[in-house]
């Protein structure tokens, strides 16, 4: 994947990059976009566990929501 012009590997679980796709294509962005914009958002953490707790707060907003 390449993520703000370089290019980077990251490991997930297989139902975390399906969670990332869904939200992905809800939202109206590519994958790549989705995860640049974590990237760009995660400060220090490590991009896998950023990506995991996207993925989880994500899940926490739909659940509250109803959706």
């Amino acid at each position: 994947m390449v993520i703000a012009g370089h290019r980077t590997s990251v490991s997930l679980e297989d139902a975390f990059w399906r969670a990332l796709k869904g939200i992905a294509a809800k939202d109206g962005v590519s994958l790549a976009g989705l995860v640049a914009r974590v990237d760009a958002e995660r400060g220090e953490a490590n991009l896998s566990s950023a990506l995991r707790v996207f993925v989880l707060e994500r899940a926490m907003e739909s659940r509250s929501s109803g959706d």
